[in-house]
């Protein structure tokens, strides 16, 4: 029986397989520990990067949602009309942490947490 693929072939599939898991490493979340001490180790624009990140997180915890209603998913976040503001990202995941502190721990991902607390403060 002849092999599947050629000798190049494989060396290709292999290629691209150690490619895409590179892209799926990059593309994992933040942790909550990786946030802080973004935040800590850079004291003049940590706190900056540390929003821009959150606003981040919030647009795209509510995208997600809202993809996932339109293919036919129940919402679990419900603006109902109000606002949803990029400076409303900090106080909502400073106070889920609060709220919730016993919950997290310092590896879970901050998107996590982002949507806890949108589905508290904007439940359906």
């Amino acid at each position: 029986m002849p092999p599947l693929f050629s000798h190049p072939a494989r060396h290709q599939l292999a290629l691209l397989a150690l490619l895409l898991l590179g892209f799926l490493q990059t593309a994992t979340a933040m942790s909550i520990r990786e946030l802080r001490a973004l935040e800590r180790t850079n004291p003049k624009q940590g706190a900056d990067f540390v929003v821009y990140y959150l606003v981040g997180a919030m647009e795209a915890t509510v995208q997600a949602d809202a993809a996932a209603v339109r293919a036919g998913v129940s919402p679990r976040i419900c603006l109902n009309g109000r606002r949803l503001e990029p400076s409303m990202a900090l106080p909502l995941y400073r106070t889920e942490l609060r709220r919730n502190a016993e919950l997290y721990e310092a590896d879970m991902p901050v998107p996590l947490v982002m949507r806890n607390a949108l589905e508290t403060v904007y439940p359906c």
